[in-house]
């Protein structure tokens, strides 16, 4: 299975994409912990084509963090271009 988040990792994600490391209910905060998370999760499933559990697992954070991706754009698309270009997405 895929490798858990530590305290400190999260705290750092937190820290650097929310308002504070405490700030752990802030969209742009969840979108970062939820990036991180995919590409993990991917890595994972590159070595391991048949784990369908996992899998599952992936198609679910992407999507909430669609959906918290648009939450960013319609509130503030200046905001919603940063996030992307910080986190790399949308190459």
């Amino acid at each position: 299975m895929a490798e858990y988040l530590s305290k400190e990792k999260v705290r750092d994600i937190f820290k650097e994409y929310g308002a504070s490391e405490a700030d752990t209910g802030s969209a742009r905060g969840q979108v970062a912990l939820f990036t991180y998370r995919i590409k993990g999760l991917s890595d994972h499933l590159q070595k391991n084509k048949k784990d369908h559990s996992c899998r599952r697992t992936l198609l679910a954070l992407v999507g909430k963090r669609k959906r918290l991706l648009n939450f960013i754009a319609k509130r503030d698309i200046n905001e919603y271009r940063e996030l992307i270009d910080k986190l790399g997405l949308r190459k």
